[in-house]
């Protein structure tokens, strides 16, 4: 069986936690930040854990989610 290459765009836009959860960066904190307040932008700033829905999809594109850390 060949090597599976990984998603270099999803290696780098996810973080895989040492019990394997999936965690990204919230969207919506690039730009346009005068009018949302400080509180909103706190919260933004946090990373989240991936929903189920898309946790097939990005494990897809990281075969080997074990090693990157």
């Amino acid at each position: 069986m060949p090597k599976l290459k990984t998603h270099r765009a999803a290696a780098k836009r996810y973080k895989v936690t040492a019990t394997g959860k999936i965690m990204k960066r919230h969207a919506g904190i690039g730009h346009l930040l005068q009018h949302k307040s400080n509180s909103r932008k706190r919260k933004l700033f946090k990373m989240v854990t991936l929903s189920d829905s898309n946790l097939k999809l990005v494990s897809k594109e990281l075969p080997y989610k074990k090693y990157s850390r």
